[in-house]
């Protein structure tokens, strides 16, 4: 049972892999007649390139079928392309395909009106032709076909902002030397000048500042701190809080400030009159 079970597997994936039958390349002159006709392999590319002169075409045909299939099976890839690349300048290009639904394909290129796919070539360019078939359910197909030579093209047109891709000048700066600082018993000194006025006016405010004996009474400071709590909240609210915090915290310390300031100013109210 095992043994079974083994092969059949074994057969189910020999069956997901994908070949070619018959690939064929073929180059023609300008008359429509036969130059080159090229049986590929799949394992080996033919030994010298084919050459497509400026008033030549080729034709690439072939058929994608299930690998061991009897009778030929073909398939309908769900992608197929022809990859063209240049080695000495490391430019690409790639060829969808149709694909009919036994699997037939054909590519013809035209050196009369070439496709955009076929990047610039040079004297001494030789692409590298590789087909690609991707199918679901199926291992994916990669086959170098041959290498091709084809007439110099002109140079690529230029993107209007091929230049932003490029590298810039290296930007350097001069920077100034550092300032250089004073002594410090002098910047001292300068400080403790820029400081003396503040020293003096606090001096002469603590003559002239009306007392407060009362200040500490239990009447009295519960009003002090909720003031003191206002400006501890503009604080807290510069360094962490948002607005809608101040808004509800600053509501709530209005109500406690309100009961608090009335108690506070019926207090001192009432020692006036005790005094008169």
């Amino acid at each position: 049972m095992l043994f079974s079970l083994l092969l059949l597997t074994a057969a189910t994936a020999q069956a997901s892999v994908l070949t070619l039958n018959a690939p064929r390349v073929t180059t023609y002159n300008a008359n429509g007649e036969g130059i080159r006709t090229e049986l590929l392999k799949l394992t080996e590319k033919p030994r010298v390139p084919l050459a497509v002169g400026p008033t030549e075409s080729l034709k690439v045909t072939f058929q994608v079928v299930e690998e061991g299939s009897d009778p030929i099976k073909g398939v309908q890839p769900l992608q197929t392309f022809l990859r063209f690349y240049d080695p000495e300048t490391d430019e690409e290009g790639i060829q969808p395909l149709r694909t009919t639904p036994a699997g037939k394909s054909k590519f013809e290129l035209n050196m009369a009106k070439p496709p955009m796919s076929i990047p610039p070539t040079t004297n001494s360019s030789v692409l590298q032709v590789t087909l690609i078939v991707g199918a679901p359910n199926h291992s994916p197909l990669k086959i170098d076909l041959f290498d091709l030579t084809l007439p110099e093209s002109h140079p690529p047109t230029q993107h209007p902002d091929e230049a932003s891709f490029h590298l810039l000048p290296t930007i350097e700066h001069t920077f100034r030397a550092p300032q250089k600082l004073p002594p410090r018993p002098i910047s001292a000194l300068f400080a403790g000048l820029t400081l003396a006025p503040w020293a003096i006016l606090i001096g002469l405010w603590s003559q002239v500042f009306p007392g407060a004996p009362h200040l500490f009474s239990p009447s009295i400071f519960p009003f002090t701190a909720t003031l003191g709590a206002f400006e501890v909240l503009l604080v807290w609210y510069w360094v962490e809080l948002k607005l809608g915090q101040v808004l509800l915290y600053g509501g709530i310390l209005g109500v406690a400030t309100l009961f608090t300031g009335k108690t506070a100013l019926a207090s001192i109210g009432a020692r006036r009159v005790g005094r008169k």
